[in-house]
């Protein structure tokens, strides 16, 4: 079959479920998104997944999950986001062994299967009926919203925009040792930023 390579364009609160986050997925040659609704922990553990300099103290699941995997001798290969039912994605992890290339298909919710192929660094793909079904095109402008993961509201931005480099440094490090994520991640942005800036 002809897969479709997507890539995480970013993650953002859902305008549609209270509670929720949307996982916004790109298909780079068409543009197209597909925009998967996912729970809190997911969110936060694929953007743990992508920012690779955040630690948490103790293992996520999907930390012990990888773990399993490279203790198993197993490389997760690829994930496919193969049809949607009643709003609903349906995904595959591909793994293979690494003694003797035999593969392994498990079934996954699709926001386990992102956390999972980020830690790894492999590719997802879908089908063409699943871009045809549940593929949007968006503006650039909302894009640009969607590209910053858990920028929660413009006060706690500017709030930071405050803090010396050294006091975002020590309110990093606090807020994962609280394991308090999301927290993490917009200080983490906010250096980012001022480090562009420098450069």
């Amino acid at each position: 079959m002809d897969y479709k390579q997507l890539i995480i364009r970013g993650i953002s609160y859902s305008q549609t479920q209270s509670g929720a986050y949307a996982l916004l997925l790109e298909h780079e040659e068409t543009h197209i998104k597909l925009p998967v609704v996912i729970g809190n922990f997911e969110a936060q553990s694929i953007s743990l997944g992508l920012e690779k300099d955040i630690h948490p103290p103790r293992p996520l699941t999907h930390d012990l999950f990888t773990k399993f995997i490279v203790s198993a001798n197993y490389e997760l290969v690829s994930v496919i986001i193969y049809q949607i039912v009643d709003g609903v994605f349906f995904s595959n992890i591909n793994f293979k062994n690494k003694a003797n290339e035999e593969e392994l298909i498990l079934d996954a919710r699709t926001s386990d299967a992102v956390a999972m192929a980020v830690r790894f660094d492999a590719p997802i793909f879908t089908t063409q009926q699943v871009l045809n079904e549940a593929g949007i095109l968006l503006e650039l402008e909302d894009v640009a919203k969607e590209d910053q993961p858990f920028s929660e509201t413009i006060q706690a931005e500017d709030s930071l925009k405050s803090v010396s480099m050294e006091e975002l440094q020590k309110l990093l490090e606090e807020a994962v040792k609280e394991e308090d994520f999301d927290t993490a991640l917009e200080i983490q942005e906010e250096i980012k930023r001022r480090k562009k800036k420098i450069d």
